[in-house]
């Protein structure tokens, strides 16, 4: 992360009962995370009505580095992580609108810029009516990490 210039933002705490993170069996599990300005309010608005793509790709980015957070602050260091597995990507989407991958290689391509070809994995991209509090995109991921 230093060597890219990254620096992560504090991670939030989750909107409802559920864990950020679940650890199983070598595997972190993380509840989707959404995108928030910089003083830790969600980002909103449909894609493309309220919020152009470009912003959108931006926001899905937004949404890796809080997902990144919140991993550190589950498993302790980032070098832990042995394989991005799956990712699972939701775009608040306008009637119409098909560049559900476009919007989401936001996040992926965060994922391999920090751990390489194992920030690559297994990845859907998918619009929905609506996202939790107007958010333009959310994302879950599955991450094998080594043990400690």
């Amino acid at each position: 992360l230093k060597e890219l210039g990254i620096i992560l933002p504090k991670s939030s705490a989750p909107a409802g009962s559920y864990a950020k993170a679940v650890i199983i069996d070598g595997f972190a599990h993380l509840s989707g995370q959404g995108p928030r300005d910089g003083d830790g309010k969600p980002l909103t608005g449909q894609v493309p009505n309220d919020i152009s793509v470009a912003d959108a790709i931006l926001a899905a980015r937004n949404v890796g580095l809080y997902s990144l957070s919140a991993l550190r602050e589950e498993i302790g260091s980032l070098d832990r992580v042995e394989q991005v597995v799956r990712t699972f990507g939701m775009v608040n989407a306008s009637p119409g609108f098909s560049e559900h991958p476009k919007v989401i290689d936001g996040f992926s391509n965060l994922m391999i810029e920090v751990f390489g070809e194992a920030g690559r994995g297994a990845r859907s991209a998918v619009g929905m009516s609506s996202l939790p509090f107007n958010i333009p995109v959310e994302v879950e991921i599955t991450i094998k990490i080594q043990s400690s």
